[in-house]
């Protein structure tokens, strides 16, 4: 059965009449699902530094990993924008030598082909993947001068495949090889990390347990109004068809009306005619 988040422990704001769940004051998530018991204490130290451009929308996504990211990794900090340019981040003013994620193209470098290295910038983009085309887009311009554009291979001819739909479905990635901004961060850090097997665990580990927690308030999926009005026109233009294929006997029992009609009216005439010449 297809299931979505529930919204019991995330309170929309359009609802002040619903009493709000507590909220842990260290992971920033309602006290049921907390997940300060998996959060790395301390953080995770690395060599590279991580920057999460996060889109406006996805800052206020219930289910968005760049919280927990940041929470994980010491060297790990997020901005809310959608595109970046000089003067947003003092970091990339520097312009350091820097790589940014994305979905493969012909001009990106495969993560795989490069080496464990100290002081890099990784840029990640977070947001659904028509706004981080979008916001890509939007920012190569400033990052050409200093950056590399790198992903991590996807195929897409095929269904998503990430640890949301492994474990759960939670959010439906496009394509296999599209993954959660999280995963994709710790599948960076295996290859630029001397130890990046063993944090692309840790990071793992962390987002396994918020979707293991996120399991229990789960409930089946509403309907969708726009759903059912596709498949109500689906169901009439199959109904259309088969109209058309009895167009055909529709015209026969209209020829055969008329033909009915002249001959009662020719009866008709002649009886008149002959009722005529009789009273004559």
């Amino acid at each position: 059965m297809e299931v979505e988040a529930a919204e019991a422990d995330f309170p929309s704001p359009e609802e002040p009449h619903r009493q709000r769940r507590s909220i842990c004051s260290n992971c920033d998530r309602p006290s049921r699902v907390c997940l300060c018991h998996a959060l790395p204490l301390p953080p995770i130290q690395t060599t590279t530094q991580i920057l999460i451009i996060q889109h406006p929308h996805e800052a206020r996504h219930k289910l968005s990993t760049t919280p927990i990211l940041t929470k994980s990794l010491l060297r790990a900090s997020s901005l809310t924008a959608r595109r970046l340019r000089r003067g947003l981040s003092p970091l990339l003013d520097r312009s350091p030598p820097a790589l940014y994620l994305f979905p493969s193209s012909a001009s990106a470098l495969h993560i795989s082909s490069l080496r464990p290295s100290s002081g890099l910038v990784l840029i990640a983009f977070d947001a659904t993947w028509q706004h981080a085309r979008e916001m890509v887009s939007a920012s190569e311009e400033f990052l050409s001068k200093f950056a590399t554009r790198v992903c991590l291979g996807i195929d897409e001819s095929s269904s998503g495949g990430s640890i949301y739909d492994s474990e759960l479905v939670l959010r439906k990635e496009p394509s296999a090889g599209c993954v959660s901004t999280m995963e994709a961060v710790a599948r960076a850090l295996r290859v630029l990390e001397p130890n990046g097997v063993e944090i692309e665990a840790r990071l793992v580990g962390v987002l396994r347990e918020m979707v293991r927690l996120q399991a229990g308030f789960l409930k089946p999926v509403k309907p969708r109004p726009k759903l059912l009005k596709k498949k109500e026109k689906n169901e009439g233009s199959d109904q259309g068809y088969m109209r058309e294929d009895c167009k055909p006997f529709l015209t026969c029992k209209t020829a055969t009306g008329i033909v009915f009609n002249f001959l009662l009216i020719l009866i008709v005439h002649s009886f008149c005619i002959y009722f005529n010449h009789s009273k004559d």
